[in-house]
């Protein structure tokens, strides 16, 4: 089953355009890779390109692909696909391919994308794919869409959009962390007298305060794969653009 991810942006097309085609700005939002750069191609031929993601500090993997894109239809929208491929063994994908699709409307543009992979390995990657990296890929394209869409908007730069996750993302986890033990100790934390006082009130203020910790929808600061669309309200096809690339691969 193929990944789709949509958004909506308040942002002119062609600023949009311009950072995902660009693989400077792209590769500073998308969680996805760490570095893309465009190859040399002749003169009317797609645009090759090599990427690389560092999966742990000491492990980058990389792989390279081949893109074309369509700026101007008749309909007003614009186009744009790949074909990718990673020879490195430690890459559970063998090879993929995908679209994104520029839909203007009255108030900006929706952004979507629809993406596939073989993964390697055979059954064990199978198995690791469907269990645990397609969720979390489609996790990074939304979470990554959400943080484009707040430097278009609102001018949070992507580091800073970063930033924002992590910090929210740790005042979370102490939250928890000081409910759970408050949870184990049966008690608040604080001065004896004060933590008597307010004994009857302890389970409500932990299911309060586990609550916001795990459920409080993301500041509007902060970017989150929750404010995407993971389904079309539609049915989709792959663009056309895409077959042209099989020669290409």
């Amino acid at each position: 089953m193929g990944l789709y991810i949509e958004t909506h942006i308040r942002a002119d097309l062609d600023e949009l355009w311009a950072r995902t085609q660009d693989p400077a700005r792209h590769q500073r939002w998308d969680l996805r890779f760490t570095e893309i750069h465009h190859l040399p191609r002749a003169e009317g031929e797609p645009q090759r390109f090599r990427y690389a993601t560092r999966v742990l500090p000491f492990l980058t993997v990389s792989g390279t692909g081949v893109a074309a894109g369509e700026k101007e239809r008749p309909d007003g929208t614009r186009t744009s696909a790949l074909r990718f491929a990673s020879p490195h063994p430690l890459s559970l994908i063998a090879e993929g391919s995908g679209y994104w699709r520029y839909v203007p409307d009255a108030h900006g543009v929706r952004f979507l994308t629809g993406y596939d992979y073989r993964p390697r390995w055979g059954a064990l990657g199978v198995l690791a794919d469907r269990l645990l990296f397609r969720p979390l890929m489609g996790w990074a394209t939304a979470w990554s869409f959400d943080r484009l869409r707040l430097w278009l908007e609102r001018g949070i730069t992507p580091e800073r959009a970063l930033a924002n996750w992590l910090a929210e993302l740790t005042a979370r986890a102490l939250l928890l962390a000081l409910c759970l033990t408050a949870l184990d100790r049966g008690s608040l934390p604080g001065p004896a007298p004060l933590a008597d006082s307010m004994a009857y009130l302890c389970p409500l203020l932990l299911v309060l305060g586990i609550s916001l910790a795990l459920f409080k929808a993301p500041l509007a600061t902060t970017p989150a794969a929750r404010r995407c669309l993971r389904a079309p309200a539609t049915r989709t096809r792959a663009p056309r653009l895409l077959k042209t690339l099989e020669e290409h691969g």
